[in-house]
Protein backbone atom coordinates (compact mmCIF):
# COMPACT_ATOMS: atom_id res chain seq x y z
CA UNK A 1 0.00 0.00 0.00
CA UNK A 2 1.43 3.60 -0.84
CA UNK A 3 2.53 5.56 2.07
CA UNK A 4 1.74 9.06 2.81
CA UNK A 5 3.64 11.65 5.48
CA UNK A 6 3.22 14.05 7.89
CA UNK A 7 5.89 16.58 7.10
CA UNK A 8 6.98 19.28 8.91
CA UNK A 9 9.45 22.24 7.71
CA UNK A 10 11.32 24.12 10.15
CA UNK A 11 12.22 27.06 9.21
CA UNK A 12 9.31 27.69 6.11
CA UNK A 13 9.64 31.26 6.17
CA UNK A 14 13.32 31.83 4.69
CA UNK A 15 14.53 31.29 1.41
CA UNK A 16 14.98 27.63 1.69
CA UNK A 17 12.37 26.72 3.34
CA UNK A 18 9.53 28.54 1.14
CA UNK A 19 11.84 26.31 -1.91
CA UNK A 20 11.42 23.43 -0.09
CA UNK A 21 7.36 23.97 0.20
CA UNK A 22 7.42 24.81 -3.33
CA UNK A 23 9.54 21.39 -4.53
CA UNK A 24 7.60 18.92 -2.20
CA UNK A 25 4.47 20.34 -4.77
CA UNK A 26 6.09 19.68 -7.88
CA UNK A 27 7.70 16.68 -7.34
CA UNK A 28 4.81 15.42 -5.90
CA UNK A 29 6.25 14.53 -2.08
CA UNK A 30 3.59 11.81 -0.55
CA UNK A 31 2.03 13.96 2.17
CA UNK A 32 -0.80 13.42 4.09
CA UNK A 33 -0.01 16.54 5.99
CA UNK A 34 2.23 19.53 5.95
CA UNK A 35 2.72 21.50 9.00
CA UNK A 36 5.02 25.05 8.77
CA UNK A 37 6.89 26.05 11.29
CA UNK A 38 9.34 28.99 12.51
CA UNK A 39 10.19 31.56 14.96
CA UNK A 40 7.83 33.25 16.97
CA UNK A 41 8.48 36.57 14.78
CA UNK A 42 7.68 34.84 11.60
CA UNK A 43 4.60 32.92 12.96
CA UNK A 44 0.89 33.32 11.42
CA UNK A 45 2.42 34.24 8.10
CA UNK A 46 0.38 32.38 5.35
CA UNK A 47 2.16 30.18 2.65
CA UNK A 48 0.65 28.09 0.14
CA UNK A 49 0.37 24.71 -0.75
CA UNK A 50 -1.50 23.04 -3.50
CA UNK A 51 -3.68 25.79 -3.69
CA UNK A 52 -3.95 25.70 0.13
CA UNK A 53 -3.27 28.41 2.69
CA UNK A 54 -1.39 26.87 5.52
CA UNK A 55 -0.49 29.47 8.92
CA UNK A 56 3.21 29.09 10.06
CA UNK A 57 3.03 28.08 13.42
CA UNK A 58 5.75 28.89 16.24
CA UNK A 59 7.77 25.93 16.98
CA UNK A 60 7.40 24.18 20.46
CA UNK A 61 7.63 21.47 22.52
CA UNK A 62 4.98 19.79 20.95
CA UNK A 63 5.44 20.47 17.09
CA UNK A 64 6.85 17.53 16.28
CA UNK A 65 3.94 15.31 17.99
CA UNK A 66 2.65 12.78 15.23
CA UNK A 67 5.14 14.09 12.17
CA UNK A 68 7.12 11.48 10.52
CA UNK A 69 9.99 13.92 8.50
CA UNK A 70 11.46 17.33 9.44
CA UNK A 71 12.88 19.15 7.08
CA UNK A 72 15.02 21.40 8.70
CA UNK A 73 16.51 24.84 7.59
CA UNK A 74 16.31 27.15 10.44
CA UNK A 75 20.03 27.20 11.69
CA UNK A 76 23.06 25.03 13.09
CA UNK A 77 21.84 26.53 16.93
CA UNK A 78 17.69 25.77 15.59
CA UNK A 79 18.60 22.73 14.34
CA UNK A 80 20.65 21.52 17.58
CA UNK A 81 17.62 22.47 20.44
CA UNK A 82 15.18 20.98 18.54
CA UNK A 83 16.85 17.54 17.19
CA UNK A 84 16.67 15.55 20.40
CA UNK A 85 12.67 16.54 20.33
CA UNK A 86 12.22 15.18 17.15
CA UNK A 87 14.10 12.13 16.60
CA UNK A 88 12.22 11.13 20.25
CA UNK A 89 9.01 11.58 18.29
CA UNK A 90 10.04 9.42 16.12
CA UNK A 91 10.59 11.52 13.35
CA UNK A 92 13.72 11.51 10.66
CA UNK A 93 15.53 14.71 10.53
CA UNK A 94 16.89 15.95 7.25
CA UNK A 95 18.90 19.01 8.39
CA UNK A 96 20.10 21.83 5.95
CA UNK A 97 22.79 23.58 8.72
CA UNK A 98 25.90 22.48 9.30
CA UNK A 99 25.33 21.16 12.93
CA UNK A 100 25.29 17.31 12.34
CA UNK A 101 27.37 17.42 8.98
CA UNK A 102 30.86 15.75 10.77
CA UNK A 103 29.47 14.02 13.40
CA UNK A 104 30.11 10.41 12.40
CA UNK A 105 26.99 9.44 13.47
CA UNK A 106 25.31 11.19 11.17
CA UNK A 107 25.38 10.43 7.55
CA UNK A 108 25.87 13.21 5.21
CA UNK A 109 24.51 12.85 1.90
CA UNK A 110 24.10 13.43 -1.93
CA UNK A 111 21.93 11.13 -3.29
CA UNK A 112 23.67 10.93 -6.79
CA UNK A 113 26.54 10.19 -4.96
CA UNK A 114 26.42 7.92 -1.93
CA UNK A 115 22.89 7.00 -1.42
CA UNK A 116 23.45 3.74 0.56
CA UNK A 117 24.75 5.51 3.31
CA UNK A 118 21.32 6.58 4.02
CA UNK A 119 20.43 3.22 5.55
CA UNK A 120 21.98 3.33 8.57
CA UNK A 121 20.48 7.15 10.07
CA UNK A 122 19.64 7.25 13.78
CA UNK A 123 17.11 9.82 13.13
CA UNK A 124 19.23 12.23 11.83
CA UNK A 125 20.73 12.77 7.90
CA UNK A 126 22.34 15.57 7.09
CA UNK A 127 22.29 18.27 3.57
CA UNK A 128 25.92 19.31 3.12
CA UNK A 129 26.78 22.62 2.12
CA UNK A 130 25.75 24.81 -0.80
CA UNK A 131 29.04 24.37 -2.55
CA UNK A 132 30.09 20.91 -1.46
CA UNK A 133 26.97 19.60 -2.97
CA UNK A 134 27.63 21.62 -6.40
CA UNK A 135 31.35 20.69 -6.63
CA UNK A 136 30.47 16.66 -5.49
CA UNK A 137 28.18 16.58 -8.60
CA UNK A 138 30.19 17.88 -11.01
CA UNK A 139 33.36 15.64 -10.18
CA UNK A 140 32.40 12.25 -8.86
CA UNK A 141 31.07 11.06 -11.90
CA UNK A 142 34.97 11.14 -12.97
CA UNK A 143 36.39 10.28 -9.64
CA UNK A 144 34.50 7.07 -9.79
CA UNK A 145 36.37 6.17 -13.29
CA UNK A 146 39.78 7.40 -12.22
CA UNK A 147 40.76 8.50 -8.93
CA UNK A 148 40.56 11.97 -7.91
CA UNK A 149 44.48 12.60 -6.72
CA UNK A 150 43.65 16.65 -5.65
CA UNK A 151 41.31 19.38 -6.09
CA UNK A 152 41.49 22.70 -5.89
CA UNK A 153 38.37 25.45 -6.26
CA UNK A 154 37.34 28.97 -6.38
CA UNK A 155 33.99 29.85 -5.59
CA UNK A 156 31.71 32.40 -6.80
CA UNK A 157 29.09 32.64 -4.50
CA UNK A 158 25.65 34.80 -4.31
CA UNK A 159 23.97 36.07 -1.86
CA UNK A 160 21.09 33.88 -1.93
CA UNK A 161 24.02 31.86 0.25
CA UNK A 162 22.75 33.73 3.44
CA UNK A 163 18.70 34.03 2.63
CA UNK A 164 16.26 35.70 1.53
CA UNK A 165 17.13 39.08 3.57
CA UNK A 166 20.67 39.10 1.94
CA UNK A 167 18.96 38.59 -1.50
CA UNK A 168 16.73 41.64 -0.93
CA UNK A 169 19.90 44.14 0.81
CA UNK A 170 21.47 43.07 -2.34
CA UNK A 171 18.61 44.22 -4.59
CA UNK A 172 17.91 47.23 -2.69
CA UNK A 173 21.45 48.35 -2.54
CA UNK A 174 22.23 47.83 -6.28
CA UNK A 175 19.18 50.62 -7.17
CA UNK A 176 20.29 52.94 -4.40
CA UNK A 177 23.83 52.61 -5.22
CA UNK A 178 22.72 53.09 -8.59
CA UNK A 179 21.66 56.31 -7.85
CA UNK A 180 24.01 57.74 -6.37
CA UNK A 181 23.42 56.92 -2.50
CA UNK A 182 25.37 55.57 -0.02
CA UNK A 183 24.32 52.23 1.48
CA UNK A 184 25.53 50.42 4.62
CA UNK A 185 25.50 46.66 4.87
CA UNK A 186 23.58 45.01 7.61
CA UNK A 187 24.10 41.20 6.09
CA UNK A 188 27.40 41.12 5.30
CA UNK A 189 30.62 43.07 6.73
CA UNK A 190 31.23 44.99 3.35
CA UNK A 191 28.77 46.51 0.81
CA UNK A 192 28.70 43.75 -2.38
CA UNK A 193 27.17 46.07 -4.83
CA UNK A 194 29.97 46.45 -7.37
CA UNK A 195 32.51 44.39 -4.81
CA UNK A 196 33.43 41.31 -3.62
CA UNK A 197 34.94 39.52 -1.13
CA UNK A 198 36.24 36.29 -0.03
CA UNK A 199 33.83 34.62 2.09
CA UNK A 200 32.95 36.30 5.47
CA UNK A 201 33.01 33.03 8.00
CA UNK A 202 35.40 32.91 10.86
CA UNK A 203 39.19 32.26 9.78
CA UNK A 204 41.30 29.15 11.61
CA UNK A 205 44.90 29.33 12.33
CA UNK A 206 45.64 27.98 8.22
CA UNK A 207 43.97 31.04 7.51
CA UNK A 208 41.08 29.27 5.36
CA UNK A 209 37.74 29.90 6.75
CA UNK A 210 34.93 28.05 8.14
CA UNK A 211 33.28 27.78 4.26
CA UNK A 212 36.40 26.80 2.79
CA UNK A 213 36.68 23.67 5.36
CA UNK A 214 33.00 22.88 4.89
CA UNK A 215 34.00 21.73 1.00
CA UNK A 216 36.98 19.63 1.87
CA UNK A 217 35.66 17.95 5.17
CA UNK A 218 32.66 17.28 4.10
CA UNK A 219 33.75 16.35 0.69
CA UNK A 220 36.20 13.91 2.19
CA UNK A 221 33.11 12.51 4.12
CA UNK A 222 30.75 12.43 1.05
CA UNK A 223 33.37 10.55 -0.95
CA UNK A 224 34.60 8.16 1.64
CA UNK A 225 38.19 9.44 1.36
CA UNK A 226 39.17 10.85 4.41
CA UNK A 227 42.72 11.61 3.05
CA UNK A 228 41.54 13.07 -0.36
CA UNK A 229 43.27 16.33 -0.99
CA UNK A 230 40.87 19.08 -1.55
CA UNK A 231 41.77 23.16 -1.16
CA UNK A 232 39.34 26.22 -1.85
CA UNK A 233 38.97 29.82 -1.74
CA UNK A 234 35.54 30.72 -1.51
CA UNK A 235 34.28 34.19 -2.52
CA UNK A 236 31.03 36.14 -1.72
CA UNK A 237 29.96 38.01 -5.15
CA UNK A 238 27.42 40.77 -6.40
CA UNK A 239 25.04 37.78 -7.89
CA UNK A 240 21.37 37.29 -6.59
CA UNK A 241 20.92 33.52 -7.45
CA UNK A 242 23.51 30.32 -7.97
CA UNK A 243 26.82 29.92 -7.02
CA UNK A 244 29.80 29.30 -9.35
CA UNK A 245 32.61 27.64 -8.91
CA UNK A 246 36.02 27.23 -10.94
CA UNK A 247 37.71 23.30 -10.52
CA UNK A 248 41.03 22.58 -11.04
CA UNK A 249 41.86 18.23 -11.05
CA UNK A 250 44.65 16.48 -10.71
CA UNK A 251 44.68 12.69 -11.30
CA UNK A 252 47.41 9.98 -11.14
CA UNK A 253 47.15 9.79 -14.82
CA UNK A 254 45.98 12.05 -17.40
CA UNK A 255 42.11 11.88 -18.18
CA UNK A 256 40.89 12.46 -21.64
CA UNK A 257 39.19 15.57 -22.12
CA UNK A 258 36.78 13.51 -24.11
CA UNK A 259 35.93 10.64 -21.53
CA UNK A 260 35.13 13.30 -19.12
CA UNK A 261 32.96 15.56 -21.28
CA UNK A 262 30.98 12.21 -22.01
CA UNK A 263 30.94 10.96 -18.31
CA UNK A 264 29.91 14.20 -17.24
CA UNK A 265 26.86 14.72 -20.06
CA UNK A 266 25.30 11.13 -19.11
CA UNK A 267 25.76 11.91 -14.92
CA UNK A 268 22.46 12.20 -12.76
CA UNK A 269 21.68 16.23 -11.58
CA UNK A 270 24.42 17.23 -14.51
CA UNK A 271 23.87 19.34 -17.44
CA UNK A 272 26.61 20.22 -19.94
CA UNK A 273 26.75 23.41 -21.01
CA UNK A 274 29.32 24.11 -24.05
CA UNK A 275 29.59 26.21 -27.30
CA UNK A 276 32.97 26.55 -27.69
CA UNK A 277 32.54 28.93 -30.72
CA UNK A 278 30.31 31.34 -28.71
CA UNK A 279 32.30 31.40 -25.64
CA UNK A 280 28.85 29.66 -24.06
CA UNK A 281 29.63 28.39 -20.83
CA UNK A 282 27.24 27.57 -17.48
CA UNK A 283 26.11 31.25 -15.81
CA UNK A 284 23.99 31.62 -12.61
CA UNK A 285 21.75 33.63 -14.72
CA UNK A 286 20.66 30.30 -16.11
CA UNK A 287 21.45 28.31 -13.44
CA UNK A 288 19.04 30.06 -11.52
CA UNK A 289 15.46 28.30 -10.86
CA UNK A 290 17.26 25.05 -12.49
CA UNK A 291 17.48 22.05 -10.68
CA UNK A 292 20.81 20.74 -12.70
CA UNK A 293 23.98 21.82 -11.73
CA UNK A 294 25.45 23.38 -14.89
CA UNK A 295 29.11 21.84 -15.92
CA UNK A 296 31.14 23.25 -19.01
CA UNK A 297 34.52 24.59 -20.00
CA UNK A 298 35.64 20.90 -19.46
CA UNK A 299 39.73 21.33 -20.83
CA UNK A 300 43.40 20.25 -20.57
CA UNK A 301 45.05 21.90 -17.32
CA UNK A 302 47.97 22.73 -19.44
CA UNK A 303 50.53 23.43 -16.24
CA UNK A 304 50.13 19.57 -15.41
CA UNK A 305 49.37 16.36 -17.51
CA UNK A 306 47.28 14.64 -15.42
CA UNK A 307 45.00 17.79 -14.60
CA UNK A 308 41.78 18.89 -15.42
CA UNK A 309 39.49 22.32 -15.39
CA UNK A 310 36.31 22.47 -15.55
CA UNK A 311 33.53 25.77 -14.81
CA UNK A 312 30.07 24.99 -12.83
CA UNK A 313 26.87 27.30 -12.29
CA UNK A 314 23.95 25.52 -9.78
CA UNK A 315 21.08 27.30 -7.73
CA UNK A 316 22.44 27.50 -4.43
CA UNK A 317 19.17 27.49 -3.22
CA UNK A 318 17.62 24.25 -5.25
CA UNK A 319 20.30 21.73 -5.98
CA UNK A 320 23.01 23.65 -3.10
CA UNK A 321 19.89 23.12 -0.67
CA UNK A 322 16.40 22.65 -0.44
CA UNK A 323 16.30 19.98 -3.83
CA UNK A 324 18.96 18.19 -2.14
CA UNK A 325 16.68 17.67 0.86
CA UNK A 326 13.87 16.50 -0.82
CA UNK A 327 15.47 13.64 -2.87
CA UNK A 328 17.03 12.64 0.31
CA UNK A 329 13.32 12.56 1.34
CA UNK A 330 12.57 10.84 -1.74
CA UNK A 331 15.22 8.67 -0.92
CA UNK A 332 13.94 7.91 2.40
CA UNK A 333 10.56 7.02 1.11
CA UNK A 334 11.79 4.56 -1.27
CA UNK A 335 13.76 2.46 0.76
CA UNK A 336 11.00 2.27 3.50
CA UNK A 337 13.19 4.38 5.93
CA UNK A 338 10.25 7.07 7.22
CA UNK A 339 7.96 5.52 9.65
CA UNK A 340 4.49 6.10 8.23
CA UNK A 341 1.92 7.17 10.15
CA UNK A 342 -0.44 7.46 7.21
CA UNK A 343 -1.13 4.67 4.76
CA UNK A 344 -2.82 6.67 1.47
CA UNK A 345 -5.83 4.96 0.53
CA UNK A 346 -5.92 3.19 -2.94
CA UNK A 347 -8.92 3.52 -5.52
CA UNK A 348 -10.35 -0.37 -6.88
Amino acid sequence: MPRSYRVAILGATGAVGTELIQLLEERQFPIAELKLLASPRSAGQELTFREEKLKVEPVGDHSFAEVDLVLASAGGSISKAWASKIVAAGAVMVDNSSAFRMDPQVPLIVPEINPEAAIDHQGIIANPNCSTILMAVAVYPLHQVQAIKRMVVATYQAVSGAGARAMEELKAHTLASLQGEEVQSEIFPYPLVFNLFPHNTPINDSGYCEEEMKMVNETRKIFGEPDLRVTATCVRVPVLRAHSEAINLEFDAPFPVAKARELLGQAPGIKLVEDWQKNYFPMPIEASGEDDVLVGRIRQDISNPNGLELWLSGDQIRKGAALNAVQIAELLDEKGLIRPTVLAATTA
